[in-house]
């Protein structure tokens, strides 16, 4: 664990979520952080996780009858780190089209939508997408599959801070986040001839499709940066 200093988290519990390897994950990065659907406690704490495994509509079900949506909106509204991983991360838009219309938490403008016969060549992939692939700063290195891995200089104050660009990350999903402004984009990633946003940041809102939790060293770094982020913000 890092000891430098702990902030204070709450990973939103409302049953659709790898609750446990999040929490060690915090754990290690020397974030306290309690698991809970617990508005009072969301509203103190010093950052929140919002993660999710499952379908969309279910969330969003689960969120309203718990309560929880208007409280993580004003969450956000603090300033401080709310990040949403994989199915977290695609509530966090507007809308997503999975079995069905359903309506997000809009902090961040754009809708979800499925795979559509992602492709290598003339085979077609499978859907989910699961495994590990690539992050690159923009769309174009996602594309081409580029092999300059200097860390950008637009994550520097983010927390993909100590991330290379080009590094490994662990996926499994079916839907993906077209956000309506690229530039909320943090990173982007191929799946065969399919380049989708695969995190975002607009202000304090943090979002991954893949896993860092289940991304080896590079991953779990993600998650100090986050408590850094955090800690940042309550010294300032």
């Amino acid at each position: 664990m890092n000891t430098a200093m702990t902030a204070n988290g709450v990973i939103i519990d409302y049953g659709m979520g790898n609750l446990f390897s999040i929490k060690h994950a915090c754990e290690q990065a020397g974030i306290e952080a309690k698991v809970t659907a617990d508005v009072t406690a969301l509203m103190q704490a010093d950052l929140a996780i919002l993660p999710g495994v499952g379908a969309f509509g279910d969330a969003m079900k689960t969120l309203h009858a718990l309560d929880l949506v208007e409280p993580i909106k004003d969450f956000a509204a603090t300033g401080k780190p709310l990040v949403g991983i994989c199915l977290g991360q695609q509530i966090l838009l507007e809308g997503s089209s999975e079995f069905g219309s359903h309506k997000g938490l809009g902090l961040i403008p754009g809708q979800v939508v499925r795979f559509d016969n992602p492709k290598i060549g003339e085979t077609t992939l499978k859907v989910p997408n699961v495994g590990w692939s690539q992050i690159w700063d923009t769309k174009s290195e996602a594309a081409a599959n580029a092999s300059d891995t200097a860390r950008p200089a637009r994550w520097a104050n983010t927390p993909l801070r100590s991330i290379d660009n080009g590094t490994y990350m662990y996926f499994v999903h079916s839907y993906y986040a077209v956000p309506d402004d690229d530039a909320v984009a943090l990173t982007w990633t191929s799946y065969g001839d399919t380049v989708f946003c695969s995190s975002l940041m607009k202000g304090n809102v943090i979002a991954f499709q893949h896993h860092p939790e289940r991304s080896a060293t590079e991953g779990l770094s993600i998650y100090d940066n986050i408590k850094t982020m955090a800690t940042t913000a309550l010294r300032g």
